[in-house]
């Protein structure tokens, strides 16, 4: 069992399974919801995570995407789209155990801020992996 949550303990969540990957993200709207230069993620089965304290706030980003966020403190927290409706992102940081799913790419690095270095050994996309 994989648990984590927000800053606040008011929304958790768990993962019945490990990720099948995991990835660091620079596009903007990652970068814009979290106020931060980059995001990573951890991707899963939606079938396989669950929310199981509290109901997390939503926001439709883009058209079939779907943002949710502790609607409290404001921990971001899962990422959907429904070209991958079969699989849900969550941000790696709100994990228990963070440093248990190190990122092996990254993407979207056409939009990286500047400043911010790349991983060194990470498979690494200009836009999306999925492309």
């Amino acid at each position: 069992m994989i648990e984590g949550g927000c800053f606040c303990g008011a929304v958790r969540y768990r993962m019945t399974d490990s990720p099948h990957s995991s990835t660091i993200c620079h596009c903007e709207s990652c970068r814009r919801a979290s106020g931060a230069p980059s995001v990573a993620w951890v991707t899963t089965d939606r079938e396989k995570f669950e929310i199981v304290k509290g109901t997390p706030a939503a926001y439709l980003s883009s058209p079939g995407v779907v943002r949710r966020f502790c609607g409290r403190c404001g921990s971001a927290l899962t990422y959907e789209n429904t070209k991958n409706s079969g699989t849900i992102d969550i941000t790696t940081i709100t994990l228990d155990d963070p440093c248990g799913f190190p990122p092996t790419s990254e993407v979207w690095l056409e939009d990286q801020v500047s400043w911010q270095p790349t991983g060194a050994g990470l498979k690494q996309y200009q836009g999306s992996s999925l492309d």
